[in-house]
C-alpha cells in the first residue's frame, strides 16, 4: 500500500513551526498509517518509538497530530494512548475504499478469467465438430450427381478380408477393430492426462502441492519440463515440510505470487537438508502467522516505549530533586 503527501508539505506553516525533526516523524506516522489502512490512527507505542517526546509535542502543538480529546471538528477522536494525523483521509484513500476497490479488482480478474475460459471451451468445441464432419468420397452418390455409385467389390466376394487375397499375419483383421478402423503404428491413440497430471500437479509432487494448498499458498502449477526437473531436484534434497515452512516465510498474502516458479526460486535459496535434522514446525495458516507477527512487532514496540517513559520520567524526577535540593 501506499500513502500520500500534500505537494505543499515542505512549506506549510505548521511544519515550519515545528521544525524539520518533527516533519520527518510525522512523515513515517503517515507512513504506518498508510500501509495499516488505520484512517489516520497511530498506536502510541508507535509515535513514541519513531520519536522523541519532544517532536510529538510540536506536531501536537501545531495540530498535527491530536490525541483524544483535542478540539478539531473535522478529525474524529483516537482512542486514549493513541494519535490521529490530522487531515489524513483529505489525501489519503479510507480503508473501506482500499478494500472495495481491492474487491472489484479481483472480480474483474475472476470475469475475465471465466471470460477467457468460456472462449477457449468454445475454441475447442468448433474444431472437435468440424473434424467429426465425414469425409466425402468418390463412391459418395452425392458426388456425381444422375450416376448411382456403384460398388467396386461385389458383396459376394468381401467377408472382412477379400475371398482368396494373401492374409499378412503382420496386419490385423479389420473386422476385429470396433468400427473397423485399423490404427496406424505410426500414430498410436492419444491418452487423455486425468488426476493430479489433469490440474497441471506432476504426480511426484501431489503431497507437496497438498500441503501448500492446505498452509493457505494457493499457486497455479503450469510448468514446462525444466520446471518439473527444479522441482524434482528440491524434493530429492528438502523435505516437503521444510518447503512449505520457506514458502510460508515468503508468502506475501497482500500480494500472493501466481504460479509455483516463484517458490521454486525461493527453494533455490534453501542449503540440503541433512538426513538427521529435525522435522520443519508447523505454524497456523500464513495470514495468521503474519497477524502474530505483527502483534509480537507491536508487543516489543510498547515495552521499548514504557521503558523510555520509564526513564525520561526518572530523568525529570532527579532533575526536579536536585532544583529543590
Amino acid at each position: 500500500m501506499w500513502a500520500r503527501l500534500d505537494d505543499g508539505f515542505h512549506s506549510h506553516p505548521k511544519i515550519i513551526r515545528a521544525g524539520n525533526a518533527a516533519a520527518g516523524l510525522l512523515v513515517r506516522v503517515i507512513s504506518y498509517a498508510g500501509q495499516h489502512l488505520t484512517d489516520g490512527v497511530v498506536p502510541g507505542a508507535v509515535v513514541r518509538e519513531y520519536g522523541t517526546a519532544p517532536q510529538i509535542r510540536k506536531l501536537s502543538a501545531v495540530g498535527l497530530l491530536h490525541v483524544a480529546g483535542h478540539e478539531c471538528a473535522r478529525c474524529p477522536q483516537p482512542d486514549p494512548g493513541d494519535y490521529l494525523v490530522h487531515d489524513f483521509l483529505d489525501t489519503n484513500p479510507s480503508r473501506a475504499r482500499v478494500n472495495a476497490d481491492r474487491e472489484r479488482a479481483a472480480e474483474r480478474q475472476r470475469e475475465a478469467r471465466a471470460a477467457k475460459s468460456a472462449a477457449a471451451s468454445g475454441t475447442k468445441r468448433t474444431r472437435s465438430t468440424s473434424d467429426s464432419r465425414p469425409k466425402r468420397t468418390r463412391n459418395d452418390a452425392e458426388s456425381t450427381p444422375g450416376f448411382p455409385a456403384a460398388p467396386q467389390v461385389k458383396g459376394a466376394r468381401h467377408t472382412g478380408r477379400l475371398a482368396g487375397a494373401h492374409a499378412d499375419p503382420t496386419r490385423p483383421d479389420p473386422s476385429s477393430i470396433p468400427d473397423g478402423i485399423e490404427q496406424s503404428p505410426l500414430h498410436p491413440p492419444q491418452r487423455t492426462a486425468t488426476g493430479p497430471e489433469a490440474a497441471g500437479v506432476p504426480a511426484f509432487a501431489q503431497t507437496l502441492a497438498d500441503q501448500l494448498t492446505a498452509a493457505g499458498c494457493h499457486v497455479g502449477w503450469r510448468t514446462d519440463s525444466g520446471d518439473r526437473d527444479a522441482l524434482r531436484r528440491h524434493l530429492d534434497r528438502i523435505p516437503a515440510d521444510r518447503l512449505v515452512d520457506a514458502a510460508r516465510r515468503a508468502w506475501n498474502p497482500a500480494n500472493p505470487p501466481r504460479t509455483i516458479r516463484y517458490l521454486l526460486k525461493v527453494w533455490d535459496a534453501l542449503p540440503d537438508t541433512p538426513a538427521d535434522a529435525p522435522a520443519a514446525p508447523t505454524p497456523g495458516p500464513v495470514v495468521e502467522r503474519h497477524q502474530a507477527a505483527a502483534d509480537d512487532q507491536f508487543a516489543r514496540a510498547m515495552e521499548r516505549a514504557r521503558a523510555r517513559m520509564a526513564a525520561e520520567d526518572a530523568a525529570e524526577t532527579d532533575a526536579q530533586k536536585a532544583l529543590i535540593a
